[in-house]
C-alpha cells in the first residue's frame, strides 16, 4: 500500500512503525472474513481493511471525526484478522497507533471520559478494585429494576482456596497475579499452584511491585502508562529470573498476550530493552507449560464428562502464546463438545464489554449458543475476562479450565451461578 504520511509524523517512532505496517497491506480483504464486528455490522469501516484506511487517512493529514473514533472504538483487538492476512499485516500495533492519534484530536463526551478514567485508575490497581468489588457485593441486593444489568456484570463471591506450601520443590516458575483475576477469580492461580506443586514445581506469585500487565492502558490509548506497568513487573520478576526461574506462567491469556510483547513495547528503552526481551522469551501460557510435564497423575480423572472449551482470542491469535488446553483436558479424561465458529470472539475483549455493551452482548449470545451446541456440563476458558463475561449470561457454570484439573486423590468444587435466579450451588466435576 502506498503511503504519504505527513512530515509531523513521518520521522516519529509511531509514524515509521505505521508506515512499515501499512506498506505490507495489499487491500485484499481476506481479513474481513474473520472479523467479528464486520460479520455483525456489515460496514467496511467496522472491519480491519476499513479501519486501516481510516488510520492511513489520519496519518496522511485528514482530520479525524467522532465517526472515525467510533469505528476504531468498535474494534475488539481480537487479532483474528492477523491470522488470515496473507501479507502478515500487524494490525493490532497499527490500531494502537491510530487510536492514540485520534484520541488526541477528538474530544470524548464527559461520560465516556469518566468511565475510561475509572477503568484505568480503579480496575488496573488490585487494592482499589478489591474495594470497589466488595462495595458492589454489598450493594448487590439493591440492584433491581433498572440496576439489574449492573448486578449481572458483578462477578459472584467465590470461596477462596489456600495457596499450597512450596514444599521441597526444586524448580521455580513465576506467575502474574494481575489486577482483576485475584479478586474476581481468586482460585485460578491457587489451583494452578496446587497442580504445579504436585508436579514438583513451585509456582511463585511475586509481590513487591508486580501487578497489572498494562493491557488495559495500552488499549485505552495510554501507552506510556502501559510501559510503566511493564517496567514495574520486570523489576519485580528480574531477581527471580536471575535466580533461575524457568518460565513466567500466564493463567490469563489476555495478560499473556501483553507480557509476551514487553520486548516490543520497550525495544527503545535502553534500561529495559534487554530485560524485556528476556521476559517475553520466558512468557508462556499455562497450558503450554503443563503440556510439557508428566500429566500421568491427572489421567482419566474427568470420567468423560462433557466440557465446552472457549479458546480466548488472545490465545488463538496473539504471537508467542500456544493453546494446548484441548490436549490437557482430553488427557484428563474430559469429552470436549463441538463448538461452531470457535474462532469468533465472545465480546469480552478486556474493557470492550463495558465500553461497547450492545455489540459485546450480541457476540456473547452467539458464543453461548455455540458453546451449548454439544450439551456440555460446564464451559471452560483460559482468560478471566472471557470467564466473567460469559458467566454473566450463561445458564451453565463457566470456569477457568485449570479448575477441572486435579490429581486423583482430590476433587474440585465449582460454584454454579444460575443467571436467572442468581443462586449458587456446587457441582463436583472430578
Amino acid at each position: 500500500m502506498q503511503t504519504s504520511i505527513i512530515p509531523a509524523l513521518r520521522d516519529t517512532a509511531d509514524g515509521q512503525e505505521a508506515d512499515r505496517i501499512l506498506r505490507a497491506c495489499t487491500h485484499c480483504g481476506f481479513c474481513t472474513a474473520t472479523c467479528p464486528t464486520y460479520q455483525l455490522l456489515g460496514d467496511e469501516r467496522d472491519g480491519p481493511r476499513g479501519r486501516i484506511y481510516l488510520i492511513k487517512q489520519v496519518l496522511e493529514g485528514a482530520e479525524p471525526t467522532e465517526k472515525t473514533r467510533l469505528h476504531l472504538d468498535r474494534c475488539l483487538t481480537c487479532r483474528a484478522c492477523e491470522t488470515t492476512c496473507p501479507s502478515g499485516v500487524e494490525y493490532a500495533k497499527l490500531a494502537d497507533i491510530g487510536r492514540d492519534l485520534v484520541e488526541r484530536q477528538v474530544s470524548r463526551p464527559p461520560r465516556e471520559r469518566i468511565i475510561r478514567w475509572l477503568l484505568r485508575h480503579v480496575v488496573a490497581y488490585r487494592p482499589r478494585f478489591e474495594i470497589a468489588y466488595a462495595f458492589g457485593q454489598w450493594l448487590r441486593p439493591a440492584m433491581v429494576g433498572p440496576l439489574a444489568p449492573l448486578a449481572q456484570k458483578l462477578p459472584p463471591n467465590r470461596s477462596r482456596q489456600p495457596w499450597p506450601e512450596a514444599g521441597t520443590a526444586k524448580r521455580t516458575m513465576l506467575v502474574l497475579d494481575g489486577c482483576v483475576q485475584p479478586v474476581a477469580a481468586p482460585n485460578t492461580n491457587a489451583q494452578a499452584a496446587r497442580v504445579f506443586a504436585r508436579l514438583g514445581v513451585r509456582l511463585l506469585a511475586v509481590g513487591g511491585g508486580a501487578g497489572c500487565c498494562g493491557a488495559l492502558h495500552q488499549h485505552l490509548s495510554h501507552r506510556e502508562q502501559a510501559r510503566d506497568f511493564a517496567r514495574a513487573n520486570i523489576d519485580a520478576w528480574w531477581p527471580h529470573i536471575e535466580a533461575g526461574a524457568e518460565a513466567i506462567v500466564m493463567t490469563a491469556s489476555g495478560c499473556g498476550a501483553q507480557v509476551a510483547e514487553y520486548g516490543y513495547l520497550l525495544r527503545d528503552d535502553p534500561g529495559y530493552a534487554e530485560k524485556a526481551r528476556r521476559v517475553s522469551e520466558l512468557t508462556r501460557d499455562l497450558s503450554d507449560v503443563l503440556a510439557d510435564e508428566d500429566l500421568t497423575p491427572i489421567a482419566n480423572t474427568g470420567n468423560q464428562r462433557k466440557v465446552a472449551y472457549h479458546p480466548p482470542c488472545t490465545l488463538q491469535n496473539a504471537p508467542g502464546l500456544h493453546d494446548r488446553v484441548p490436549d490437557i483436558l482430553t488427557a484428563a479424561g474430559y469429552q470436549l463438545t463441538p463448538v461452531p465458529n470457535a474462532h469468533l470472539c465472545c465480546g469480552s475483549a478486556g474493557s470492550y464489554s463495558i465500553l461497547q455493551p450492545e455489540i459485546a452482548g450480541e457476540l456473547r449470545d452467539n458464543k453461548l449458543q455455540a458453546l451449548g451446541h454439544g450439551g456440555p456440563e460446564v464451559i471452560v476458558t483460559a482468560n478471566v475476562g472471557c470467564q466473567l463475561h460469559l458467566e454473566a449470561a450463561s445458564g451453565l457454570p463457566v470456569r477457568h479450565w485449570i479448575e477441572l484439573i486435579e490429581p486423583r486423590d482430590g476433587h474440585t468444587e465449582l460454584p454454579i451461578r444460575d443467571s436467572a435466579a442468581a443462586s449458587q450451588v456446587s457441582l463436583n466435576l472430578v
